[in-house]
This record gives structure tokens, sequence and C-alpha cells, in this order.
């Protein structure tokens, strides 16, 4: 399974930044997909992950701001972010756990994209 993220950048305290991020490949069942973040100096962290079609999971630092939504027929997933903070200034991965042709779980990771809030 490859994942290809897309969607950070540079935004001021109280914007909005919308991640996305495709899954391809080929015999893959995907149960879960979601995004971690890692702020400099800091461990990587959950932010966000929806599971099998509609269960989502927030962290609590950004419960009520942050919105996870997954779409079946593309294999992405999305994650809108609205009253950005600095402190979610980190580089977000996009994760997925997924099941290949024998039922073994795997977990994959796309390459990170920036996330920078300037206050």
């Amino acid at each position: 399974v490859q994942l290809q993220a897309s969607g950070g950048g540079l935004v001021q305290a109280g914007g909005s930044l919308r991640l996305s991020c495709a899954a391809s490949g080929s015999d893959f069942s995907i149960k879960a997909m979601g995004w971690y973040r890692q702020a400099p100096g800091k461990e990587r962290e959950l932010v966000a992950v929806i599971i099998e079609d509609h269960n989502t999971l927030y962290a609590d630092s950004v419960k009520g701001r942050f919105i996870i939504s997954r779409n079946n027929t593309e294999s992405a997933v999305y994650l809108q972010m609205n009253s950005l903070k600095s402190e979610d200034t980190a580089v977000y991965y996009c994760n997925v756990k997924a099941a290949n042709s024998n039922l073994y779980l795997s977990h994959y990771w796309g390459q990170g994209t920036q996330v920078t809030v300037s206050s």
C-alpha cells in the first residue's frame, strides 16, 4: 500500500487547512485510516482515526476543531482542520491499517506533510 498525502502549508492562527491522503496498491482491505502528527522534540501522536467506515476517534486537543472523513471509492482520507492554533504546528502523517489477501494486518505511513500555524 502506498500513501500520498497533500494539503499542508502555512496558515494564520484561526485559519483552516484540509489534508488529503490517497491509498493505492492492490489486494488490500482498509480497516482504519487516520492522521498522526509530530512536533519538534515531541513524540508522534494520534490526531484522528476513522475505523472501518464510520467510527471516529479524536485526540482531546482537536475535538470540535478537526473533522476526519473518508472516501471509500477513492481509498482516501481527509482531515479538515479549523480554528488552527500555533500548537497544531507539526508534520502530519497519514496512516492506514490494512489487511492483505491473507488477512495479515499491517500499518502503512505516508511521507508527512508540514503544517505551520503562525500566531
